[in-house]
Parts: C-alpha cells; sequence; structure tokens
C-alpha cells in the first residue's frame, strides 16, 4: 500500500466554447472536487472571451484552486479524463473544444518535460487565465502581469446568458 502524498495547492484553468460551455464548466468544477484525495478549494467566476488563436464562438473561462494528492503528471491525467468525459475531442491544434483543463500551477514546482511545464508556459499572456486566476488567489498574479493583458476583452460570463 502506498503511503498518501503531502496535499499540494494547484491551479487549474478550464475553457470551453461548444455546447452549454457555462454548465460543462459548472460539472468540470464537480468533477474536480470528486477526484480521489482532491478537494476543490475555490473557482473564479466564470468569464466570457474570444478564441486566442482558435476559432469559433466565445469561450467561457474560469480557474479552480484544488488541493491534491495527486503528482502532477497523475493531476495532468486526471484533468485528461475529465475532458474526454466531456466530449473532447483534438481534430487539430486550438480547435473549438467542449472541454479544456490547464494545470497552471502545482506548488512551487518547475516541470519541463515532453508531457507537462509547468508553470503553463502561456499563462501570462492571457487574459482569461490571468484575470480569474487573481480572483481566486491575488497574490499568485503580479499586477505588472495584469497590466501585460489589459488590452485583451474578457468579461464577466452573466447567468442565463
Amino acid at each position: 500500500m502506498v503511503a498518501p502524498r503531502q496535499p499540494v495547492t494547484a491551479y487549474v484553468a478550464l475553457g470551453a466554447n461548444l455546447g452549454d460551455a457555462a454548465q460543462t464548466l459548472r460539472d468540470a468544477l464537480t468533477a474536480l472536487n470528486q477526484l480521489p484525495g482532491t478537494r476543490l478549494v475555490k473557482a473564479s467566476s466564470l468569464y466570457r472571451t474570444a478564441p486566442v488563436d482558435s476559432s469559433g464562438p466565445d469561450y467561457v473561462n474560469a480557474v479552480a484552486e484544488v488541493v491534491t494528492q495527486f503528482t502532477a503528471p497523475g493531476l495532468l491525467l486526471a484533468l485528461q479524463q475529465i475532458e474526454q468525459a466531456a466530449g473532447r475531442e483534438r481534430p487539430y491544434l486550438n480547435a473549438p473544444r467542449t472541454l479544456d483543463l490547464d494545470l497552471l500551477l502545482f506548488g512551487a514546482a518547475r516541470i519541463d518535460s515532453p508531457h507537462l511545464t509547468v508553470p503553463h508556459p502561456r499563462m501570462w499572456e492571457r487574459a482569461f487565465v490571468l484575470v480569474p486566476l487573481a480572483e481566486v488567489e491575488p497574490g499568485v498574479v503580479p499586477s505588472v502581469a495584469l497590466a501585460g493583458v489589459q488590452d485583451q476583452l474578457i468579461q464577466r460570463h452573466l447567468l442565463g446568458e
């Protein structure tokens, strides 16, 4: 029997632009909270953004803070399983998607492997990541990073849209 790992705080970006994207994100948050050895601590508001390096309808985005006993590669695998359960397909790079889950931060870990890079390599360039991340944990996002993405349109997603 393997002893449980020390819990780690991780941040996960959620995005979707196909189907009922807002509901898909809510369902994904529930699925995150149901992962073994994992607890959803906080989730940001939902935000609407235009596709970046992609096409299709506007995205609905959020960020979740979780505490987990998974390793970073184990959490990535669990995130990919949640995406698949939501019908995620990868027909081409940056295709519209039913659900996209990205591991942004995993404690203080710095990981650079063929399958996983943490911190997420493009998170500092994207308002749809930084704005909800700053809502969940303001101390994680420097004000200079938010200033760097202030020209990217992002708006809080209103329920019922």
